[in-house]
């Protein structure tokens, strides 16, 4: 590595992410796969969680040529790793003396130490078996990645349906338990088998197309908003006992600052809107604990013949606001129809209708605070993904958020 020796904070969060994203990510990656014989041929950034102050982390899908062929992979690398273990198979960590850089190849993920086990077909088959299903051949297929943070395998065999969730180790029981809560109360959630110390939950399939299809079909079998509040209304009071954890509006100061830090020319405008809708909510009905999903949106609510059949992901499930849950989907559904113009009128159609419903329910004027609140999370996606385009895009987003502050209840 060259040295990036740098003076400030906000120069050391530029310098990691300009170092995993920039021309010289070229060198990290090629002494990744060197150490498996192996020559980078290309390589392009897939996913970049950039936490100003803390870690930058991006995943890549790059092609490589091995000893026994060509072939694509997909890459990690982060800065602002406290800890790691540099003899971990498939992983290597760089340092110039002043930053150190860990870069692996998937699945020897640093954060996620069962990845590679939830992705070697003989090790679920014996884990199922432990867990009382017997299975025969399995085909496994990587449904979702988020390095150092999750990923999902969907498992499928003869007979056989299910999904391993990888999370980190501190995470797993905690979710083993949600899951089992909400089920036990009625709540159409996946069933939880069961779980291993490093880090992999067991859950079961269920029936149903998730509602973003729907709206992709023209809005057949799109749920009645009141089937959607009844849902929630079945969370039981005890979610409220569970660990609170910030909502996305919480967090709407923290990520003006990543779009401030990524995009400088809107960081005034994002800092401006993030703080109309901090002073807009400072007017809101005291704090009470209402349990919640905590990430609620189109894809995590599945469908069949008009009917809710499953609601996937309830990782964030704890107490906090109603109105925070509505504003969540409202706001996906309103980026959906922003960012898929050729369904934007079916959407758009299905958003009205949840805000009228959910105007009947929570403060109207917070709603539309929380789903502004909820966009400005959205708005980093673009970066985040490394989308083509992505500082237009952005700066669209940002004009959705504006939107929604403007729009009167």
């Amino acid at each position: 590595m060259a040295d990036t020796r740098v003076d400030s904070p906000a120069a050391a969060d530029q310098s990691s992410l300009d170092l995993l994203t920039g021309p010289g990510a070229t060198d990290l990656l090629q002494a990744a796969v060197a150490t498996n014989g192996g020559r980078l041929l290309s390589w392009t950034a897939r996913e970049v969680d950039h936490r100003p102050g803390a870690s930058t982390t991006v995943s890549y899908r790059a092609r490589v040529a091995l000893p026994d062929g060509e072939r694509p992979i997909t890459l990690g690398a982060s800065t602002g790793l406290r800890t790691v273990r540099s003899d971990t198979p498939g992983m290597l960590v760089l340092s110039d003396g002043n930053q150190q850089v860990a870069v692996w190849r998937f699945p020897s993920d640093p954060g996620l130490p069962g990845l590679a086990r939830a992705f070697d077909e003989s090790t679920v088959r014996a884990l199922l078996g432990s867990f009382g299903v017997q299975a025969g051949q399995l085909d496994l297929h990587l449904r979702a990645y988020r390095p150092r943070r999750r990923a999902v395998v969907e498992v499928t065999g003869p007979g056989v349906r299910l999904f391993v969730k990888v999370l980190r180790p501190t995470k797993v029981a905690d979710l083993h338990r949600r899951h089992r809560l909400l089920y036990e109360a009625g709540v159409p959630v996946p069933r939880s088998l069961g779980w291993t110390d490093d880090g992999l939950l067991v859950l079961s399939a269920l029936p149903g197309n998730d509602l973003r299809d729907a709206l992709r079909d023209g809005a057949r079998g799109a749920p009645d908003p009141d089937e959607i509040l009844a849902m929630l209304d079945r969370f039981p009071a005890t979610v409220s006992d569970l660990p609170p954890r910030p909502s996305w509006t919480d967090n709407v100061q923290h990520y003006a600052t990543i779009l401030g830090s990524t995009l400088p020319h809107e960081a005034e405008r994002a800092s401006g809107l993030a703080k109309h809708v901090v002073q807009g909510l400072a007017a809101s009905a005291p704090a009470h604990s209402d349990p919640t999903h905590g990430d609620l949106y189109e894809t995590q609510i599945l469908l069949e013949g008009g009917r809710i059949t499953g609601l996937l992901d309830v990782d964030t499930a704890g107490p906090g606001r109603r109105a925070d849950d509505l504003a969540c989907l409202v706001a996906h559904a309103a980026l959906l129809a922003h960012i898929e113009p050729e369904h934007a009128a079916t959407t758009t159609e299905l958003t009205a209708r949840m805000v009228a419903a959910f105007d009947r329910r929570v403060d109207p004027a917070e709603l539309r605070l929380r789903v502004a609140g909820v966009l400005m999370s959205l708005a980093t996606g673009p970066h985040r993904v490394q989308e083509p385009g992505w500082a237009a895009a952005t700066s669209a987003r940002l004009d959705l958020v504006q939107h929604w502050l403007d729009v009167s209840p």
